[in-house]
């Protein structure tokens, strides 16, 4: 029997019927191997549903010695704990936050948020990025001060991470966290003024949000939760003061570009799409940091 099975009744995108059910049609494929599957065979699984077949030899059953191991959706080894790059993360904010109040002061968070260039009384010398302190860039986005900030930060990491890291693999997650990171902070620093500091995960958190309305919308599920989720932040973020937009825009355009590139990479170029459009990525912020530098020493 073939795995794939599809059907065209005159103009217009092609039906799909389940690989077991041939005469069912379905909007609903296999998370790991991309079959068509009806509601009866339709299995649970971490991230959507799986066919029997993928789930026999998950278990075990029917799996060749020489076999590889289950993949996720994007390609990424299935793991039994799906949770535990979200857990690492949570642990370096919440361990950070710790560190900074530890202080008793703001010196630490003054030395790690992201800043482009300005004067520094205290030290008595010019600080920020422009400066050579690239390291902002990053360690800002693990950086929050007042509580609400990190409980706000760390539940939608705790909410959107697992679901996305399970349909991802640990790798690629973390690849997309960093990302959308860096590009949250790339954007502050292109666009704020360059003594304005900021600082928080929410260019992360963003970029999950917009990961997951990519991974949702290629699962065929129903988006309405998290657009309507994602459309309430963003009314925050431009309806408050004292909110860094540019690192939440920053990060949802890098996270929906690199989970896009992630789940809808065809399975025989997956690595080589992947990998390009981390790298990629990785190479635009570079550069936008690189061309702001240059426009604030110049």
């Amino acid at each position: 029997m073939e795995d794939r099975q599809d059907r065209q009744d005159g103009p217009g995108p092609a039906a799909r019927y389940c690989y077991r059910h041939p005469e069912r049609e379905t909007g609903i494929s296999c998370t790991r191997c991309e079959r068509p599957i009806c509601p009866e065979c339709m299995i649970p699984a971490s991230v959507g549903y799986q066919c029997p077949q993928c789930v026999r030899e998950g278990s075990g059953t029917g799996h060749a010695p020489g076999a590889s191991r289950p993949r996720t959706l994007a390609g990424g080894t299935v793991t039994s704990d799906p949770r535990l790059v979200t857990k690492v993360l949570l642990g370096i904010n919440l361990a950070l936050f710790v560190l900074v109040h530890a202080y008793g002061d703001r010196s630490l968070v003054n030395e790690l948020t992201m800043l482009g260039y300005a004067y520094d009384p205290v030290a008595g010398e010019v600080v920020g990025v422009a400066d050579g302190e690239w390291y902002r860039v990053l360690t800002s986005a693990f950086l929050h001060w007042e509580i609400w900030h990190i409980g706000f930060n760390m539940l939608a990491l705790w909410w959107l991470g697992p679901p996305l890291e399970a349909a991802l693999g640990r790798l690629r997650y973390l690849a997309l966290y960093l990302l959308s990171a860096l590009g949250g902070s790339a954007l502050v620093y292109l666009v704020e003024s360059p003594a304005q500091g900021s600082l928080g995960a929410s260019g992360a958190i963003f970029g999950l949000f917009g990961a997951t309305a990519v991974l949702m919308r290629r699962m065929n599920q129903d988006m309405r939760p998290i657009l309507a989720l994602l459309v309430i932040n963003l009314i925050f973020t431009f309806a408050m003061g004292g909110i860094s937009w540019q690192a939440h825009v920053g990060g949802l355009v890098v996270g929906a570009v690199v989970a896009y590139a992630m789940v809808h990479a065809p399975r025989r170029r997956r690595a080589l799409v992947q990998y390009g459009t981390v790298a990629a990525v990785l190479l635009v912020v570079v550069v936008v940091c690189v061309v702001r530098t240059a426009q604030l020493v110049g």
